[in-house]
């Protein structure tokens, strides 16, 4: 009976402990869970980024310097023309009609490493319009009495030979005249110019140092108004006549004067032009009747030649101190192609071909 009476007594512990444990499992099932905040932000993606594509950038010249550039006046006599150094530097080269029928050279130098330019010729006053164009500073070997009278009451920053010897130098490989033996360099005038005269080295603005637009890649006239084929190009200056010719190949044109292509004479390399600009201007005599006075102001026509093909343009500047603007027929500027502009102004009188 007793054993009975303790059999029956586990049984019953089995039980309530069981319904402990069924009592305690619902009260867990029926405790609501606690629901996880999800984040309503919009998930951001991680972006790869693509490697940046270098800008493209002209060649020839740093169009965001705001380096002056020099403009140094050349000599372009026929009997000297073989002793031309330094031009393949220049970015810009000018090609100025001067009395006589003779015509001189004035190029642009901004951001070179050292180079040895010569030979250097004498200045005369329209150079003056031209160098203002790019805020430069004039480099010439003497000076016409207006060119001198101008220059010594402060019209442009100028070195001068003839008052400035420091920079300058002779030498005469190929027996010439006196008159055809000046040279300078880059270095030389760098510290002469901001050393000795304390000149400004930067302009206000890169823009003010940059005259003309320019295309990273090759300009093509061969589908524009009025376009001609210009394998050869002839621009005479009376006494002396500057040609080019073609090459399709290198795409730019050589260099001849009075017949003979022209070379630099330390290098050998020959003289060479990505673009050439044709600027047709008047002109009347100054008072001595001797010294022509450059119409370098008002308007006027020309050409444009790149890649072997030209195409008729205008040009404006509307004062001295102003840049000379270079338009197509339609009044769009012109991009230039990136490399060496030669800038020929001639006389309206003259035949260009």
């Amino acid at each position: 009976m007793k054993r009975k009476l303790k059999t029956k007594n586990i049984l019953i512990l089995v039980s309530i402990l069981l319904v402990i444990i069924i009592g305690v499992l619902l009260v867990l099932f029926a405790i609501p869970k606690k629901k996880t905040k999800k984040d309503n932000k919009p998930k951001t993606e991680t972006k790869v980024k693509k490697p940046e594509v270098p800008k493209e950038k002209v060649d020839i010249i740093n169009i965001e310097s705001k380096t002056r550039p020099f403009a140094v006046v050349i000599n372009n006599t026929p009997v000297a023309v073989k002793v031309q150094t330094g031009l393949n530097k220049a970015y810009i080269v000018y090609e100025l009609p001067t009395e006589g029928a003779t015509s001189r050279l004035m190029a642009l130098f901004k951001d070179s490493d050292d180079v040895t330019i010569g030979t250097i010729r004498s200045a005369r006053h329209n150079f003056i319009d031209y160098a203002y164009e790019s805020n430069a500073i004039l480099i010439a070997h003497g000076w016409s009495v207006y060119a001198e009278s101008q220059l010594r009451n402060g019209a442009i920053n100028y070195i001068n030979a003839m008052i400035h010897g420091k920079p300058f130098w002779r030498k005469n490989p190929e027996h010439l005249a006196s008159e055809h033996t000046s040279y300078t360099s880059i270095n030389k005038l760098k510290d002469f110019a901001y050393n000795s005269m304390k000149y400004k080295k930067e302009s206000d603005s890169a823009s003010k140092t940059v005259l003309l637009k320019y295309n990273v890649s090759d300009t093509d006239l061969s589908k524009m108004e009025g376009v001609k084929e210009a394998t050869e190009i002839t621009i005479p200056y009376g006494n002396i006549v500057t040609k080019f010719k073609y090459d399709s190949e290198k795409k730019e044109y050589q260099r001849i004067v009075n017949g003979n292509a022209t070379k630099d004479y330390d290098t050998k390399e020959a003289h060479t032009a990505k673009n050439i600009i044709v600027q047709k201007i008047g002109y009347g005599m100054m008072d001595n009747n001797y010294y022509w006075d450059l119409h370098t102001t008002g308007s006027g026509s020309g050409y444009y030649i790149t890649n072997g093909y030209a195409v008729p343009i205008k040009w404006s500047k509307s004062d001295r101190k102003a840049k000379t603007k270079y338009t197509y027929l339609d009044g769009k500027e012109i991009e230039v192609s990136d490399g060496r502009t030669y800038i020929q102004v001639t006389v309206r009188n003259y035949t260009i071909k």
